[in-house]
């Protein structure tokens, strides 16, 4: 099913532009790139960043994947990354406004991460309710799919 939505697609371009600006900065991504995350959800979640200003639209299944796998990356940040992440604060030699730029960015970065969250899951919500009114008496496509399955757990916790 190709999704086509306008507003789903400017969702997907604000959720692109958040996590490049507030969540993979330069400071950030690093410490991203060390989370127990394999290459395919990687590129996954890559495709799903990256694809701003797409308007023949989006494959609903690819869509559910890319999901997935962002809802993943969200649930290792807050376990895994964000515990420890004021201990990388002092690692490395930053100076000047790098130093400044780079304080915020892990400062803000929780609650960054939640607004990402957020808008992941808003995305999901929408995507839901075209997949089941593309249904028509048949069971939606995000209930065959495992990888869906706990989505909206992992973006929520």
């Amino acid at each position: 099913m190709q999704i086509q939505d306008p507003e789903i697609i400017r969702l997907i371009d604000r959720i692109g532009e958040h996590y490049r600006t507030n969540v993979a900065n330069r400071f950030i991504r690093p410490a991203l790139l060390q989370l127990p995350i394999d290459k395919l959800k990687w590129s996954l979640i890559d495709v799903l960043m990256e694809k701003a200003g797409v308007y023949q639209g989006y494959d609903l299944d690819e869509l559910y994947r890319q999901l997935a796998a962002a809802a993943d990356l969200v649930f290792q940040c807050r376990t895994s990354l964000i515990p420890g992440l004021r201990n990388r604060q002092n690692m490395g030699a930053v100076s000047g406004p790098d130093k400044v730029l780079r304080d915020m960015a892990m400062s803000n970065f929780a609650s960054n991460l939640q607004v990402l969250a957020d808008l992941l899951n808003e995305l999901f919500v929408l995507l839901v309710e075209a997949d089941k009114a593309q249904a028509k008496g048949r069971k939606p496509l995000y209930a065959q799919m495992p990888e869906v399955a706990n989505l909206g757990k992992l973006l929520i916790e």
